[in-house]
This record gives C-alpha cells, sequence and structure tokens, in this order.
C-alpha cells in the first residue's frame, strides 16, 4: 500500500509546491527583485576592457584581490539569478519584450554561474592560478556585459526603476 502512496503524494506535494512558487514569482514586482540585488560586486567600477587588461597582468593574488575573492563571486553568481529573474518577469508580464535580449540574458546568467562555480571549484582545491583568474574574469566580464543588457531591457518594461538598478549595479 505505501509503496504506491509515497510516490503519488510526493508528485502532487512537488506539484503544489511548484504551483505555490509560480505564484509568488508571477506577484513579485520590480521594486521586491530589486531589493534582492547584493550590493557587494559593483559593475559600474569595472568594465570589461579595463577587468582583461588590469587582470592580465596581474597576479593570481591580485586578480582575486580586484574580484573581492569569493565574496565578489557568490555575488556575481546570486545577482546573475536576480537578473534572470528579473528577465524572466519582464517576458511574463509583457508582450513586446525583446526575446533575443531574454535568450542574451539567459546565456549571460548560465556563463556566469558556470564560470563563477569553476573558479570557486579551482580557488578551493589549488588556492588561485593563471586559469582560476580566467575563469574569474570571464565571469566578471560577462557579469558587466549582462547589467548592461538589463539596464536596455528596463528601459523598455519598466523605465522608472533603471535609477535603482543602476544604484544597486
Amino acid at each position: 500500500m505505501y509503496v504506491i502512496v509515497l510516490p503519488i503524494f510526493a508528485v502532487v506535494l512537488y506539484l503544489v509546491l511548484w504551483k505555490a512558487g509560480a505564484r509568488r514569482r508571477n506577484a513579485q514586482t520590480w521594486a521586491a527583485l530589486l531589493g534582492r540585488l547584493g550590493p557587494e560586486w559593483k559593475a559600474e567600477k569595472h568594465d570589461c576592457h579595463s577587468l582583461w587588461r588590469e587582470g592580465l597582468s596581474a597576479t593570481p593574488e591580485d586578480a582575486w584581490n580586484r574580484i573581492g575573492g569569493t565574496r565578489g563571486l557568490c555575488a556575481m553568481y546570486r545577482n546573475a539569478g536576480v537578473m534572470l529573474e528579473m528577465a524572466h518577469h519582464a517576458s511574463r508580464n509583457s508582450v513586446s519584450v525583446d526575446r533575443q535580449l531574454l535568450e542574451a540574458l539567459a546565456r549571460d546568467a548560465m556563463h556566469i554561474r558556470v564560470h563563477v562555480l569553476i573558479a570557486l571549484g579551482q580557488y578551493a582545491f589549488i588556492q588561485a592560478n593563471d586559469n582560476m583568474r580566467l575563469y574569474a574574469f570571464h565571469a566578471a566580464g560577462i557579469y558587466v556585459e549582462m547589467a548592461a543588457r538589463m539596464v536596455q531591457l528596463l528601459q523598455v518594461e519598466a523605465a522608472g526603476v533603471v535609477p535603482d538598478f543602476v544604484a544597486a549595479m
């Protein structure tokens, strides 16, 4: 009897939790999403060219400090997820959203997260090295580009929150 009931219960519980999560995501506001952005890593302090220029001539330890170490990488990881949720929010609540921009934001978020996880994994096992530095700086460069794309999306979908987004970034 339990062999049949437990899987059915697990599936029903999963569907109920999924539906509750979908309702919660749909009810989010731009302000709530902006409030979830962590201020630990500011994109405005970094641009792609200066990151790479400084990163390629820096020692692994200098590069690690420039990014903010594990704290900076974790902030990029979290904020990439929040920006992806913002993109999904725009797609759910607008018919005129640019699909290519949404695809680029999703791609950016995935690349940032993969590069951050690789950099953190390498740091955990072998400390700072050239390979870890490249992953970390690549994640930072994509993060800056993703923030710029997000500003483009917000200018069309929620122009009123652009100053708050830029301040959080």
